[in-house]
């Protein structure tokens, strides 16, 4: 049986052969099997794919030693908070992230064309939160490297295409994640586990509800599905619900922000603190600067749950928008 390779595979099998490094060669092989399309006349194909990219992944991290591992998945945090898309091939992830940030990922009908990470920054009033877009995850294929993105990252949004079965996508995404010890906050996690699980933040983002019967097909999904976490349906084309999209983040990534000054100055509005929700003003004072909490006499706050300029402790929970004065 013929393999049938498309274009893609070829423009990957190139940036194999040109690969400078180990990591680079590993970059392109994964991105190669993606792409292949999985029949009898690419199993021997897929099995060569595979043991290449064994071979290339010990050769980096023989090269790197005993150092820290730095692969495509090494996204260092930025912002507010971290938000990881993740989902099967085609649903959209990356014309999101290309929607509501600065990252330009690839965007394309075919599936697979993400095959590595892009971050990119989404601005949500005064502050920014990162979203990562990310290769396709299916039962049958996951980068192990990419659970450890996820492992770290604060919010995981599952991106499903109401027009391609949302809810064996939903179902298959969760137990793939399931399978790294990756569950959701709320959610149950299995008693038998012989290692700790990482609890995430969670949260659906149902693609492609363009129109009234779209809609109508989202509420019979909620329906069936069933599920307890939280769901947005959106629409890139349409531009439905993306502002929506964002302020969910925000409510999910369950911080405040603080605005300080100096005694007899304004504060910088376009520059907040952010702060976990329920923080005090000594957890305020530490992030400035290790000393403050020792130096700090007290602080004047205002705010929506206080009197302008009145005079705090360092047990006091602050407000999203308080903005401090802090004496020294």
């Amino acid at each position: 049986m013929p393999a049938n390779l498309p274009p893609q595979y070829f423009e990957a099998e190139k940036r194999f052969r040109e690969a400078k490094t180990p990591q680079e060669k590993v970059e392109a092989l994964e991105e190669m099997l993606m792409i292949m399309p999985k029949h009898k006349g690419t199993d021997k194909l897929r099995a060569e794919v595979r043991r290449k990219i064994s071979k290339f992944k010990s050769q980096a991290q023989q090269k790197k030693g005993a150092g820290k591992r730095e692969t495509a998945y090494s996204i260092d945090k930025e912002g507010a908070a971290q938000v990881v898309l993740v989902g099967p091939p085609n649903t959209g992830k990356s014309s999101l992230v290309a929607a509501l940030t600065n990252a330009e990922p690839e965007v394309a009908d075919f599936p697979h064309s993400t095959w590595k990470p892009t971050p990119g920054m989404a601005p949500f009033e005064n502050i920014q939160f990162q979203l990562v877009d990310t290769p396709p995850i299916t039962k049958e294929y996951v980068d192990p490297w990419m659970a450890d993105l996820i492992r770290r990252c604060d919010i995981v949004a599952v991106v499903v295409d109401l027009h391609a079965d949302p809810l064996k996508q939903l179902e298959d995404t969760i137990s793939v994640l399931a399978g790294f010890r990756i569950y959701a906050e709320g959610l149950p996690v299995p008693q038998d586990l012989t290692k700790p699980p990482f609890i995430k933040k969670f949260f659906v983002i149902v693609n492609k509800v363009d129109s009234s019967e779209d809609q109508e097909n989202y509420e019979i999904f909620l329906e069936l599905c069933d599920t307890k976490l939280p769901c947005i349906a959106v629409s890139v084309t349409k531009g439905r619900n993306l502002t929506r999209l964002i302020e969910e983040i925000y409510r999910l990534a369950g911080i405040i922000r603080v605005f300080t000054k100096a005694p007899g100055k304004k504060p910088d509005l376009n520059a907040p603190f952010i702060l976990p929700k329920e923080s005090t003003l000594e957890v305020l004072a530490a992030k400035i600067h290790k000393d403050f909490v020792q130096r700090l006499k007290y602080a004047r706050v205002w705010g929506k749950a206080v009197f302008d300029g009145q005079m705090i402790q360092k047990d006091h929970v602050l407000q999203d928008g308080d903005i401090v004065e802090l004496h020294i």
